[in-house]
């Protein structure tokens, strides 16, 4: 697959009506209504006259294919052409404004799609737009007729300014449906923009058909330049709210809720996937219905088997299991109390721990309850009581509703569980038999760090970053704060360092732990507005262990904001996804891009070459020995567990960095003695060389001890 790497600040102007933050914020009062919960929990307006807590009136609506055809480069004297098209449904319909009239490739009347009618794939479609514009989105539009036949799913957007070099800005796969499919990528010169349509999204033949094709122009100056560099626009057909790393493939798992671009409406009973493959780039998408769950603001964590669990959420009481080696989702055991927007962890001792969650199954009282993935049972645990970790410096706006959230949970020694944020008081959880609770003092000088980000960099250590956030979740400004965490003794003294700040504030953004023990910030806003891409952070930083600061990056063209995800994949790059799930809104964002660190380029911009783990073992012990070979000299290691992620929360990543003895290019490595700290599960291993470029990653799990 061709692939273009350009950097590029681009300008949004062309799809998003933009809301002020005055204007939602004079929206807050309708979007706080407090008064008796309904019976699933969470605020008596939602649906009425809330989304997910946020005033309908404050949220954009997205626009029609008609305004999208107004806002686009004019049209006029602009030829299109196809490689196929049957007569009285020319290429040019895609340009004449009518909707009504649409492309298509050639078919035989009469015959059923089985036949196998028609010009076979792939299909074109290229559009001369007669100059050369600097683009930075293209709009397609199925037909509107009722019919879904030719709708277009697998694809390639390819861009040339002589009709000869060509590049490829974005590919994908788009959902099967009539909404318009928007399709934004870095900033790029262009006359000639070609459309790939590589398989016919239904599966219903072998056609493709477009009513109307809309490009738009941006004034961004010539793109710029920074650290490290982004891929091409990668399509999903929904919006990635959710991201798992299967260990078996390598392939990232992405969904969304029920449908493709909303959550709310749910009758509880599927989730739409999607699976991005490293290797070939294709999109492949699957909706999960025999488990009856829907899975959108789910507790989330993989087990000790690299099992994706999915707890709650839309369907409140659910747990969902996906085994990467079945390729298959089941339905598990029913958790004791309902939630939704909780966390999970996985525990040193095989089991998962939960608590919080306040947006669904009823307010308050979300006490925590373990699970045990031999016996398939939840279990409370009455010594582990909610209420600690919500004394919040203020209370939030909505209350327990929003204050009872994304807690920022890490696994310990002895089956131990640290809650570091969002609120400000931090604490201890037991999970053994009763379970305990203990005060673990507050962070520092921070205040309240409601949708912030927590990462264990260095577990060997006990070592763990906070950043971000703010005092409410929604209707107020983000903070720069950092501090480091180090934990020693479960249930013990907690010691909290202030760092420099942050470049940018930052709400709702995501943070990755890196193979060097950096940490990756990108997406964010500096005023928290779910479904808003105002004040978007489009400038990523990272932040250095050695240094304690922060370092700004190379910028993404898209916005990553509340919905958003961030994962580390086995090449030790970065999957920035998704933002919005707000059904008819200018916000949602059905793609993703992939951000190459510096760590993999010389100084001259070309790429470096990895060294390569030629042997390693595919599983080893707490306190094991690790031997393993490279084909080149390196000089670190590390562990680092997969990730799994939704609303800012990963409590899975942590890194464990090895010490290495070397005898030529054999490497023995003794690996943590306590499962507190190298918690069972499925690990990248990454070897990095004297310059600090990492191998691709082998997959190693640590079975429960």
């Amino acid at each position: 697959m061709l692939l273009l790497h350009l950097v590029a600040v681009v300008s949004l102007a062309p799809y998003i009506d933009a809301i002020s933050p005055s204007a939602v914020a004079l929206n807050k009062s309708a979007a706080s209504v407090q008064a008796a919960s309904t019976d699933n929990g969470g605020l008596v307006t939602e649906g009425v006259a809330t989304l997910d807590g946020l005033s309908l009136d404050a949220i954009a609506e997205g626009r029609s294919a008609e305004a999208l055809m107004s806002a686009s480069i004019p049209n006029t004297n602009w030829v299109a052409t196809a490689d196929s098209y049957q007569p009285g449904f020319p290429p040019s319909s895609v340009l004449d404004g009518n909707l009504s009239t649409f492309w298509h490739t050639t078919y035989t009347p009469g015959l059923p799609p089985s036949a196998g009618s028609g010009a076979p794939l792939p299909h074109t479609l290229t559009i001369d737009m007669g100059h050369t514009y600097l683009i930075n989105s293209i709009a397609y539009v199925p037909r509107q007729d009722g019919s879904l036949n030719g709708n277009v799913g697998e694809h390639q957007i390819l861009l040339s300014a002589d009709n000869s070099t060509w590049s490829s800005p974005a590919f994908g796969t788009y959902d099967d449906s009539i909404s318009t499919k928007t399709t934004i990528f870095e900033a790029t010169y262009a006359r000639y923009v070609r459309l790939i349509a590589l398989t016919e999204a239904g599966n219903r033949g072998p056609w493709t058909s477009c009513a109307s094709f809309n490009i738009f122009e941006t004034s961004t100056p010539a793109p710029a330049t920074g650290e490290g560099e982004w891929s091409p626009t990668i399509d999903f057909p929904l919006v990635p709210v959710s991201a798992a790393i299967d260990y078996s493939s390598g392939n990232v798992l992405v969904w969304s809720s029920w449908a493709a671009s909303t959550f709310a409406g749910s009758v509880g009973k599927n989730t739409l996937t999607a699976s991005y493959n490293l290797a070939t780039g294709i999109v492949s998408q699957r909706n999960i219905s025999n488990t009856d769950h829907d899975m959108f603001c789910e507790g989330l964590s993989l087990d000790a088997k690299g099992r994706i669990v999915a707890t709650g959420g839309n369907d409140a009481d659910k747990t969902s299991i996906y085994d990467p080696e079945a390729n298959a989702w089941t339905a598990e055991g029913l958790m004791k109390i309902a939630r939704g927007y909780q966390s999970m962890v996985s525990l040193s001792n095989g089991n998962l721990f939960t608590i919080g969650g306040s947006w669904s199954g009823g307010e308050g009282g979300k006490n925590g309850e373990v699970y045990n993935p031999s016996t398939n049972n939840w279990t409370l645990v009455p010594g582990a009581p909610v209420a600690p970790m919500l004394l919040r410096q203020t209370n939030d706006a909505q209350l327990v509703y929003r204050a009872d959230n994304h807690a920022m949970l890490f696994a310990w020694k002895g089956a131990s569980v640290f809650q570091a944020g969002p609120s400000k008081a931090m604490n201890w959880y037991s999970t053994i038999g009763m379970g305990s609770q203990v005060a673990a003092g507050p962070r520092a000088g921070d205040g309240d760090a409601m949708c912030g980000n927590a990462v264990m960099y260095d577990a060997t250590a006990g070592k763990i970053l906070v950043i971000g956030g703010s005092i409410d979740y929604q209707g107020a400004n983000a903070t720069t704060n950092a501090h480091i965490i180090t934990i020693g003794a479960a249930m013990g003294t907690v010691a909290v360092q202030t760092i420099s700040s942050m470049s940018f504030p930052r709400i709702f953004a995501n943070a990755v732990v890196l193979p060097n023990g950096a940490v990756f910030i990108s997406g964010g806003q500096e005023y928290g507005i779910p479904f808003s891409d105002n004040g978007s952070q489009l400038q990523p930083e990272m932040w250095n262990p050695v240094s304690n600061t922060f370092t700004k990056l190379a910028p993404q063209a898209i916005p990553r904001n509340y919905h958003s995800i961030g994962i580390l994949l086995p090449d030790a790059t970065i999957l920035s996804a998704g933002g919005g799930l707000c059904g008819a809104c200018a916000t949602n964002h059905y793609d993703g891009q992939i951000y190459s660190p510096s760590y993999l380029f010389n100084a001259n911009g070309s790429r470096a070459i990895r060294p390569v783990i030629e042997t390693a073992p595919s599983q080893i012990s707490v306190g094991g020995t690790l031997i393993a070979t490279t084909n080149s000299l390196v000089t670190a290691w590390t562990m680092l567990r997969l990730g799994a992620t939704t609303h800012t929360v990963n409590t899975d990543q942590r890194r464990v960095p090895l010490n290495a003895t070397a005898n030529g290019t054999t490497y023995t490595m003794h690996v943590p003695t306590d499962p507190g700290v190298l918690v069972p599960g499925y690990y990248y291993l990454f070897a990095m060389n004297p310059a600090g470029v990492p191998s691709l990653a082998k997959f190693v799990s640590v079975p429960v001890p």
